[in-house]
């Protein structure tokens, strides 16, 4: 009887667009209160139990990395380099938002922030050029989810704190299949380009100019390569890196380019507040909101349901897959990774494969769900931007998600892929 009413009370709060971190206090709330099994108090104490991990604390550092780039002059740099590497490709602009993407991925750790800060200066430019709006939404909204993928990543923060997992190995292993996503999408792009004869730079190629942009980005690049060098190499932790990329990027954009004014910096500062806030009031939700799932037996029930297919590993991926995008499509990923991740992770290591391959294809999968409506975060941002209907959004954005679950399934069959650069560098 609990169950049926909370079940109600979740659909009444999502049906009138109640927020998905006020959703998830509410209900264990009125759990306690129907059948009184702890105090109330219990509530704010899970809430602030679960944000109460160091790592944790380089999410805002990330934020404001991203930020700060946006502000700094830094992405046009980023954007003239990747033009000239891969703008005269068939659908040059499609591949630059592609590349782009990827070379952000490496600084701020956001699917969100990647698709809105690509989104917002190529979107525009793409559909001058003659591309489809709704493709350009579809495809900036997948492109972003490369932020949560190759490192740093904030899902990969979340995920690795909920299970007392390395930050460090865990975006290790995100390193090879975030590149791989990223040239799949490529390859989706260059075939739309094919049949819709999509644009392509023309300027004739030319070394020096190619040697001008990369240096006028050269210290740009520099933030990913430190954080990335540093972290797999030991040298310091993902808080310690938040810190430093933060500090880089501002340097850089304040020192060096001298394009980024106290007011871009101000601003800089309260977006990036702003943004980890909904992050953090969202990890603070899912832990009574963890406590009343385990307490109901919710999540017993899914990893029972999911072995029940332990003889047939066709079957069981199938069953693990589709309600990985289920789940995503239904709530935000931050919060599925919080709730659902360890039990899935869990999972696929009772199925024999290693905990860390594990956790990453759970991290990509979730991610996937930011591009799935009716909560496709990502998405949203995307056709936001490009000014297109959310439905024609969700069409245009299939075969890239197609191409990023193909990479996932890759991930799970392929170990070495994921597991490769970590052992690279004596970590696993």
């Amino acid at each position: 009887m609990e169950s049926l009413i909370l079940i109600v009370i979740m659909v009444v709060l999502i049906v009138f667009g109640a927020p998905i971190g006020f959703t998830m206090a509410i209900l264990p709330t009125v759990y306690i209160m129907m059948t009184d099994v702890l105090p109330l108090t219990t509530v704010p104490y899970l809430m602030y139990e679960s944000i109460a991990h160091n790592p944790f604390i380089a999410i805002p550092f990330f934020m404001l990395t991203g930020e700060l780039m946006n502000n700094g002059d830094i992405t046009k740099r980023l954007l003239d380099l990747s033009r000239e590497l891969v703008g005269r490709i068939r659908g040059g602009l499609s591949h630059v938002a592609v590349l782009i993407c990827m070379i952000f991925a490496g600084m701020n750790g956001s699917a969100v922030a990647d698709s809105a800060a690509v989104g917002a200066v190529l979107i525009p430019a793409m559909k001058r050029a003659g591309y489809h709006p709704p493709f350009t939404a579809g495809l900036l909204a997948t492109a972003g989810t490369i932020g949560g993928i190759i490192p740093p990543s904030i899902v990969m923060i979340i995920l690795a704190s909920s299970m007392d997992l390395s930050v460090g190995i865990l975006f290790a292993t995100g390193i090879i299949p975030g590149i791989i996503v990223g040239l799949c999408l490529m390859f989706v792009c260059y075939c739309f380009a094919l049949v819709r004869k999509y644009e392509r730079y023309t300027e004739p190629f030319s070394f020096a100019v190619l040697w001008r942009v990369f240096w006028r980005a050269s210290l740009a690049l520099c933030v990913p390569f430190v954080l990335i060098g540093g972290i797999v190499t030991g040298v310091f932790g993902s808080v310690e890196s938040g810190a430093i990329t933060a500090a880089l990027a501002l340097f850089i954009g304040a020192v060096v380019y001298r394009a980024l004014s106290w007011e871009s910096f101000i601003r800089s500062i309260n977006i990036a507040v702003m943004t980890s806030a909904s992050v953090f009031i969202i990890i603070a939700a899912a832990g009574p909101f963890g406590w009343m799932l385990t307490r109901i037996g919710a999540l017993d029930f899914l990893e029972g349901w999911l072995l029940g297919f332990r003889y047939s590993q066709f079957m069981f991926l199938l069953a693990l897959i589709g309600f990985i995008i289920v789940a995503g499509m239904v709530m935000d990923a931050t919060a599925n990774i919080i709730l659902l991740g360890p039990t899935l992770v869990k999972v696929m290591m009772q199925m024999g494969y290693h905990e860390y391959q594990s956790a990453l294809v759970v991290c990509i999968g979730f991610l996937i769900g930011t591009v799935t409506p009716p909560v496709g975060v990502t998405l949203f941002t995307a056709a936001a931007i490009a000014k297109v209907p959310l439905d024609k959004a969700a069409w245009a954005s299939l075969p890239f998600v197609a191409a990023e679950t193909f990479v996932m399934l890759l991930v799970i069959l392929i170990p070495a892929l994921s597991l490769t650069v970590p052992r690279w560098f004596g970590m696993l």
